[in-house]
């Protein structure tokens, strides 16, 4: 029996995103080689999409605690130390998401350039990136609180199950 779809409103601006990208790339490649006459501003604009397309994605990826890690290692640690390095890694992270939001408000403030095919200041791409950090920042410190309040077996066994859960028997 197939899974349930998990999908919340969070996830979005993400898949908007990803669509807007395709409809960016298909009108790139068919005005440049069905209509001999490439427009000027579907290539820059489909590189700023393609940023987004990763900082939205990301965001949904946080959500879910589904980032990448090497889980390797936790099966030999025992189980209370397996957890001081679970919950140090997702304080790093929550720490790291929210430190480049800052880093980010800092560069759209003073970004004050337009694109150079289109009229839309760059500075938005800026604003759309640092949401996107301060959405993984609020969902790692989510991910924090959870591991912080879980004993430290079952940190282990979710980590475990986890790291299975692509694995089918």
């Amino acid at each position: 029996m197939p899974e349930p779809l998990d999908f919340k409103l969070v996830d979005l601006p993400g898949l908007l995103t990803l669509w807007g990208l395709a409809v960016i790339v298909f009108l790139q490649f068919f005005t440049r080689y069905v209509l001999n006459d490439s427009l000027a501003w579907t290539e820059e604009i489909a590189r700023y999409v393609l940023i987004l397309v990763a900082f939205f994605g990301a965001v949904s990826v946080s959500r879910k605690g589904t980032h990448i890690f090497l889980d390797f290692f936790y099966r030999y640690l025992p189980p209370r130390v397996g957890k001081w390095l679970t919950v140090s890694m997702e304080a790093l992270t929550c720490f790291f998401w929210g430190y480049m939001a800052w880093v980010g408000i800092e560069l759209a403030q003073k970004t004050k350039t337009k694109m150079a095919s289109a009229e839309i200041p760059k500075s938005l791409v800026y604003w759309c990136v640092v949401i996107g950090l301060v959405g993984m920042a609020l969902y790692s410190a989510i991910w924090l609180i959870r591991k912080i309040r879980t004993p430290p077996e079952q940190v282990i066994a979710d980590l475990e199950d986890h790291a299975l859960s692509d694995i089918k028997n």
